[in-house]
């Protein structure tokens, strides 16, 4: 079996973070209500 290092694996995530740009977003609490809002109202889809 392989043994991986503390070191080496936290230089692989660090690596693996720096590939993958931030991709999620954040909504404030407003904002997810008024997304959640637009969507019951049908004006739109909650995806959109």
């Amino acid at each position: 079996m392989n043994k991986e290092s503390g070191s080496g694996k936290a230089a692989v995530d660090k690596f693996v973070k720096n590939l993958c740009p931030k991709t999620r977003q954040t909504y404030s609490a407003e904002e997810k209500i008024r997304i959640i809002l637009t969507g019951l109202r049908s004006e739109k889809s909650i995806t959109e």
